[in-house]
């Protein structure tokens, strides 16, 4: 029995015992006024029963009622009350006349509790009294006997009509309350009423899934005891504000609450005001566990101010560091270090990605040993790491790279061999004349300083350092002279698109190419997006470079769709920049590709970096979704490796998730990697994305991310970049994917 329907029996019955007494006082008024002299004495008993049944009243009715047992001992008291009455009636002169009100109260109180079967079975009785009583004690003839049982008997039958109607109704609300119950407890969130007086009135069964504490626990309890002491004050003026607001209205926000472990539990909370409303009368607010999106956002975060292979602060924490001292130390000196190791890239070519990475995490080690505990030393990106430091003479920053140059130049033993680097080191201080018109040094001024000094120490034959000077500036005549480059290319078709394969990760067929541009460079030969694509960013050739790779990209599909049945359900990925994804003719620039190959927009898969979409969020969305509207696919690359909420990842109309490189270079050993990813795999299901891991090298890996779940996979492992010709070789199963870099 449930807490509203035992309030409602404990009400009924309180109705029933008050009825009783006082038609048990009228008997007994109608005794000491009517009965003879020598039978009065019958007042006695007949009060001691009106005061019997006033004590009952109060009894704890609603807990009583729960009982089945005491509920089968109440119907023996509603049966016994025929007796008394019928004994009343044939004793008492005119008892036949009160007999009848009497046994209508009694079937009536009788409905409104028990089934229509024990309201006739007590009716019956009571009408079987009453035609004992007319003929015998009022005289009545046949006849009247007759009509006035039978009257009798319609009352009985309608009460009964009355009890069902009841029972029916009470079926069903109960009904509705269990689907409502149950639908609650199998909902992930769970729900609590909050009164006026900030005490919990009601909570479903998902409570004790969330905290552990069972439902019947929390009534009473002050909503303010789940959680931290310093929050009472914030829980009181939230609520204040809910209260407020006008009926109905909801007021959201994060939390922590305590569990029954004593952990605390972080909960995303939304309240709906319904204190004025008469039915509810509290505050009406669901909870639901957001520990695991917690758990990822903070990973997600640390990556983004981590760099993964070292464990040092990266590109995106050094900068905001630096920014923030540069503003903070305006009187006193900020120098920057920039490294970067010189010819890094042969030991990757030479001995493989692995020997790479092996060799700069020993070379982070040695720094470390040379920076103190106030300074930042951080990895840029590749090769390149940063120092920043306070209080710092120029002559002492000269001492300092000399240090690192001979730490760095001490051998590393790889791959069975001993390998040999140097550094080239740019140092940039923050001198009065480089202070801006508010008295602060620009930090990218500054930065920018320490890497013109670096490339001078390179220029200068490596292996060394070179401190800033301002005749260094010379280095953008440099930059001019590649933008002139870059446009010449531009114009004399130098630049082509190699394709890598994306397969899925059950079968290995090819499902989509990733379309890369290199660079054909007469002088030095094919060189990689590294070479060029900042430059092309920076001076804003970025743009059309990225309009012809587009067309290129859509126009050779059409090619291989034309050329080979195999290629029929083939798509091509091109990646948009920032400068790009910022222009305003994109749109225009993608329908026209599209337009002009002939390929149905579905086929094209274009890629956004992370950082691009959280530069401008707004922004961002509206131009995803105008592309969306043309109907090409969209996705996210390099996911990880910016911060971003996971509440803007559910507003942007994304297909794709790519799963950085970083993640899975050691998702077969790190048990970390590997939650990372499974989460992500989760979070892609959930919003009904696919997930395309970047970067497979190894079978390893091609393992654990098919188990995990990854929907397409990425990397040398399938294939590597390659010439359109290789494509359509690979498509009609010729020959392998050629290595082209």
């Amino acid at each position: 029995m449930d807490d509203h329907t035992a309030e409602y029996w404990a009400r009924q019955l309180r109705i029933g015992t008050g009825i009783a007494a006082v038609m048990t006082a009228i008997g007994g008024i109608r005794i000491a006024l009517s009965w003879a002299p020598d039978s009065r004495w019958w007042v006695i008993p007949v009060m001691l029963a009106v005061l019997a049944q006033v004590c009952v009243f109060p009894l704890p009715w609603a807990r009583l009622v729960r009982d089945g047992r005491k509920r089968r001992l109440l119907r023996i008291w509603w049966l016994g009350e025929v007796p008394v009455m019928l004994l009343f009636g044939w004793v008492d002169p005119d008892g036949w006349m009160l007999y009848v009100p009497a046994a209508v109260l009694l079937v009536v109180t009788a409905a409104a509790l028990w089934s229509p079967r024990f309201v006739i079975l007590l009716g019956v009785t009571a009408v079987g009294g009453y035609a004992v009583l007319l003929p015998v004690r009022a005289g009545a003839d046949l006849g009247t006997t007759f009509v006035l049982v039978a009257m009798m008997g319609c009352a009985v039958g309608l009460t009964a009509v009355y009890a069902r109607s009841r029972r029916s109704l009470d079926d069903r609300r109960q009904a509705a309350e269990h689907r409502a119950e149950t639908m609650l407890a199998a909902s992930a969130d769970a729900v609590i009423a909050v009164g006026r007086d900030l005490r919990i009135t009601y909570a479903t069964d998902s409570v004790q899934q969330l905290l552990g504490i069972p439902r019947r626990a929390l009534a009473g309890r002050p909503v303010g005891s789940l959680l931290p002491e310093d929050r009472q004050e914030q829980v009181e003026q939230f609520f204040a504000r809910l209260f407020a607001v006008p009926v109905g209205q909801s007021l959201r926000g994060e939390s922590r609450l305590r569990a029954a472990d004593g952990e605390w539990t972080a909960v995303d909370v939304l309240a709906t005001n319904w204190i004025d409303d008469p039915d509810i009368q509290s505050a009406v607010v669901s909870l639901r566990d957001i520990g695991a999106r917690r758990a990822l956002e903070e990973k997600l975060h640390l990556q983004a101010y981590t760099d993964s292979l070292t464990g040092m602060p990266n590109r995106a924490l050094f900068r905001r560091r630096l920014e923030e001292d540069v503003c903070a130390n305006e009187g006193r000196p900020v120098t920057v270090l920039l490294l970067d190791l010189d010819d890094f890239k042969l030991v990757n070519d030479n001995l493989g990605h692995s020997a790479g990475d092996e060799l700069l995490t020993t070379i982070a080690d040695r720094l470390r040993r040379h920076v103190r505990p106030s300074d930042v030393l951080a990895r840029l990106g590749g090769d390149e790491f940063a120092i920043l430091m306070h209080d710092l003479e120029p002559g002492d920053a000269a001492a300092l790279a000399e240090r690192l140059l001979r730490a760095v130049r001490e051998p590393v033993r790889l791959a069975s061999r001993d390998v040999t680097c140097s550094l080239s080191i740019g140092i940039a201080s923050s001198l009065p004349c480089g202070r801006t018109e508010h008295g602060k040094v620009c930090a990218d001024h500054l930065l920018g300083n320490a890497d013109l000094a670096m490339y001078a120490a390179k220029r200068a034959g490596r292996n060394g350092y070179a401190i800033f000077d301002p005749t260094m500036t010379m280095s953008v005549l440099e930059e001019a002279q590649l933008r002139s480059d870059l446009e010449h290319a531009l114009e004399h078709d130098e630049f082509v698109v190699l394709y890598q394969p994306v397969v899925d990760m059950q079968t290995q067929s090819v499902t989509s190419v990733e379309a890369l541009v290199r660079w054909e460079h007469p002088r030095d030969g094919l060189l990689g997006p590294y070479h060029f694509i900042a430059a092309a960013e920076a001076n804003g050739l970025i743009v059309p470079l990225g309009r012809w790779v587009l067309r290129e990209a859509c126009e050779q599909l059409a090619r291989w769709r034309a050329a080979s049945p195999a290629a029929a359900q083939l798509k091509v990925n091109v990646n948009l920049s920032a400068r790009q994804f910022q222009y305003a003719g994109l749109v225009d620039d993608v329908a026209a590709a599209l337009r002009d190959a002939g390929i149905d927009p579905a086929s094209l898969t274009l890629e956004i970096t992370e950082s691009m979409l959280m530069e401008d969020i707004d922004t961002a969305k509206r131009t995803l979704q105008a592309l969306r509207e043309l109907g090409v696919r969209l996705a996210i690359d390099d996911f990880g490796t910016g911060y971003s909420s996971l509440s803007y990842l559910k507003q942007l109309p994304v297909d794709v998730i790519k799963i950085d490189k970083t993640f899975v270079d050691e998702v077969d050993t790190d048990a970390d990697d590997v939650a990372l990813v499974d989460a992500v795999a989760g979070l892609g299901q959930a919003l009904k994305m696919q997930t395309v891991a970047e970067g497979i090298e190894t079978d390893a890996q091609w393992t654990t991310l098919r188990r995990i779940g990854i929907d397409h996979g990425q990397g040398y492992l399938f294939g590597r970049p390659a010439s359109p010709a290789d494509i359509g070789a690979l498509l009609d199963g010729v020959s392998a994917v050629s290595t082209a870099g």
